[in-house]
């Protein structure tokens, strides 16, 4: 590959070969993390099969993805595949049991079988990657002060990078869960679980927790609890004792009354 001449032409053909990336993003220590990557060039658009995609390092060239696997940097066999379809021009790529030396940057060059001249680098247009070490435990919301025979509800949620292998959330209390993912912008994804339950008064003074599990080995806090104090539900013992106990009272009083005033009479 004539990558010398290739740098050269960047400037001139910079205005119809063009790549749409983050220019950083954050990774969980031996999770996943997904570069999200859209690309177009001046040519008829072509299938997946008369496009490759390569993607290397902008300090040496290295390759990190390559479909040959012979031409890959040693660190990084088996842990980086394609999303995307190269036919819609998505080049999104996948970093997976990630290293804290896997920071980039890295650039993605594309060649069509159109012609000789139809590839390019976009060296000026790289991903880096921030390292974190320990995650975040998770965000937990919700009531601490409960009714007792009223249903409760708890979110919990976590923010993340590795959308190819979400995480999951877990409770300590049983109930009604719901699991869901959405995608808040810029590479970063947020995983979410509503737990719903009914409180008794069993439940009063103890607490619900969550525990969240990372695709790969992550280290950090992995949980997030919120005490709970349930207030007993009214019966009709609770109404009624009090009234009876208020006309027994009176009731005494005014006999009382009566026998004072007999007796003065």
């Amino acid at each position: 590959m004539d990558y010398e001449t290739n740098l050269i032409c960047a400037g001139v053909f910079a205005d119809v070969w063009k790549l749409h990336v983050e220019s950083e993003m954050k990774a969980l220590v031996s999770s996943c993390v997904v570069l999200p990557c859209s690309f177009k060039y001046p040519a008829q658009q072509q299938p997946s099969d008369r496009i490759r995609a390569m993607w290397h390092m902008k300090s040496n060239w290295d390759f990190i993805f390559h479909k040959d696997p012979t031409m890959l940097k040693d660190s990084f066999r088996g842990r980086t595949k394609l999303l995307g379809s190269l036919g819609d021009s998505n080049c999104t790529l996948e970093i997976d049991e990630v290293r804290n030396h896997d920071n980039g940057p890295y650039c993605f060059r594309v060649e069509l079988e159109t012609s000789k001249k139809d590839k390019y680098s976009f060296v000026n247009n790289c991903v880096s990657v921030k390292m974190i070490e320990q995650a975040s435990k998770p965000e937990l919301q919700a009531e601490q002060s409960l009714q007792e025979g009223e249903p409760a509800v708890f979110k919990c949620s976590v923010k993340h990078t590795c959308p190819s292998h979400q995480p999951t959330l877990t409770w300590s209390h049983s109930g009604n869960t719901i699991m869901g993912y959405k995608n808040i912008g810029h590479g970063n994804w947020e995983a979410e679980s509503l737990l719903t339950f009914t409180p008794t008064k069993e439940d009063d003074h103890t607490s619900v927790t969550c525990t969240v599990k990372y695709h790969g080995n992550v280290q950090g806090e992995m949980t997030a609890t919120c005490p709970i104090f349930v207030k007993e539900q009214a019966n009709l013992s609770h109404i009624y004792i009090p009234i009876i106990s208020g006309l027994g009272a009176s009731l005494l009083v005014g006999l009382l009354c009566c026998f004072i005033f007999i007796r003065c009479v």
